[in-house]
C-alpha cells in the first residue's frame, strides 16, 4: 500500500467531502481516503498494482474539483 496526500480545491461543504470520498473509494485499489474540508485534501491509501495518482486526480476533476500540483 501506498499514501497520497492530494490538495484539492473548490470544496465549500461536507456534502462536497461525501462526493470526493465517493469517487475515491469507489476505485479499484483504493482501500480508504479521508477528505478534509478544513485542510482542504485528502489522504488516499492505495494499491500502486491497481491504481495510480494520475487516476486519484482524474476522478476528483471528473467530480468537479481541482488536484494541485
Amino acid at each position: 500500500m501506498q499514501t497520497a496526500t492530494l490538495k484539492i480545491s473548490g470544496m465549500t461543504c461536507g456534502g462536497c467531502v461525501r462526493s470526493v470520498s465517493k469517487v475515491l473509494n469507489a476505485l479499484n485499489g483504493v482501500a480508504k481516503s479521508e477528505v478534509s474540508l478544513e485542510e482542504r485534501r485528502a489522504v488516499v491509501d492505495f494499491d500502486p498494482d491497481k491504481v495510480g495518482i494520475d487516476q486519484l486526480k482524474h476522478a476528483i476533476e471528473e467530480a468537479g474539483y481541482e488536484v494541485a500540483g
